[in-house]
């Protein structure tokens, strides 16, 4: 069965992944600092993982206030 959610908290689930998503992006990136001298294919993995987090908190961004997006499309 389908969950039926209101405006409210369709929005609060949406502000609540914005969050994770940049937490998670700043992992990320403290990972490629973290073993970029050591470790280059760690440290490519973790810029991809960081860019696609980048992606996501952008089309989230762009629900919640259309047009203030990071990358200012």
């Amino acid at each position: 069965m389908t969950e039926v959610v209101d405006s409210d908290e369709l929005l609060r689930r949406i502000q609540r992944a914005r969050s994770w998503a940049r937490e998670e992006e700043g992992r990320w990136q403290g990972r490629r600092i973290e073993v970029g001298a050591t470790d280059p294919e760690a440290a490519q993995e973790a810029a991809v993982r960081a860019l696609a987090l980048e992606a996501v908190l952008g089309v989230l961004d762009e629900i919640v206030a259309p047009g203030s997006s990071r990358g200012g499309g």
